[in-house]
Parts: structure tokens; sequence; C-alpha cells
């Protein structure tokens, strides 16, 4: 299972980090990743880490977004920075190898 925290309402500019931890003990061979949707759209891809460490990015978030992973906290994280109110969004983790999804967490950015 995947439990995910750390949305909020934060002000467009504003930073937050997410945080998705497992409980499968395979979590340090799993590639990790951060999807979003938006109000009336669908599910997209943000982040994604392999269990090495190689990330891969959407171009919307490149350079504002980083995900990264502690291994021996079994647990993924998505460190947002320079927020905007297009990043307004459910965020879910997703571990590709156990096959699963977090429950979700909202972000709100005001404008």
């Amino acid at each position: 299972q995947l439990q995910a925290f750390g949305g909020g309402l934060v002000q467009a500019g504003g930073s937050l980090r997410l945080s998705c931890t497992a409980s499968e003990s395979i979590f340090n061979k799993s590639v990790m990743g951060w999807y979003r949707q938006a109000p009336g759209k669908q599910r997209e891809l943000v982040a994604q880490i392999s269990s090495r460490g190689s990330t891969n990015y959407a171009d919307s978030v490149k350079g504002r977004l980083t995900i990264s992973r502690d291994n021996a906290k079994n647990t993924v994280y998505l460190q947002m920075n320079s927020l905007k109110p297009e990043d307004t969004a459910v965020y879910y983790c997703r571990d590709y190898v156990a096959d699963s999804w977090g429950q979700g967490t909202l972000v709100t950015v005001s404008s």
C-alpha cells in the first residue's frame, strides 16, 4: 500500500513537499512516479524515479519540481517550488513494480 501526504493550499510562487510511503519490502527495487489529475482533465505523469535514482519529468514541471527517494524509509518525495495555479490537482504516487497507487493528496495553488 502507498500513503501520500503533504498536499495543501499555497499561494502562487510558494512551495510544498509531498511524501509517499510504501509498505512493500520491494520498494528499493521499484520505479516510482508522481501523477496528477486536475478537475476535468486526464491523469498525467509528473515525474518518475528509477530504483537507482534516474529521473524523468514532464516538460511543464522541469526546473520547479524535484522527485527523490529514500529507500531506507520506503519513501518517495516530490519537492514542489515556484508553484503555479495550473499545478492545482490531486497528486498520486505510483509504484510501477507493485502496480499500486496511493490515495491522492490535493494541492491547491491560489493566484
